[in-house]
């Protein structure tokens, strides 16, 4: 992979961390259900159309390589929110 492709795939998973932190915090503030096992389904099914949709769009950037510094930046964008929006 050469050096213009990883930069862009890096940029791309920390933005991706930075959108699934506020996708979760919309999904967790406005998506409560009485019953626990259904929201705990409904987020599940969330979080695995979220991966589908990080990998399809990886597929376009580097072919669909999947590298654990990649994962490691979407934390770092879903972390940084965290610490700054906290009340």
């Amino acid at each position: 992979m050469d050096l213009k492709i990883q930069l862009f795939s890096f940029i791309f998973s920390f933005l991706y961390g930075i959108f699934l932190y506020f996708i979760s915090r919309f999904f967790f503030r406005f998506f409560r259900l009485k019953k626990e096992k259904i929201q705990h389904l409904f987020l599940f099914m969330i979080g695995v159309l979220l991966s589908l949709l990080y990998y399809y769009l990886l597929l376009f950037i580097n072919n669909g390589y999947l590298h654990l510094y990649l994962l490691l930046f979407i934390l770092f964008g879903f972390l940084i929110p965290f610490h700054f929006c906290k009340k």
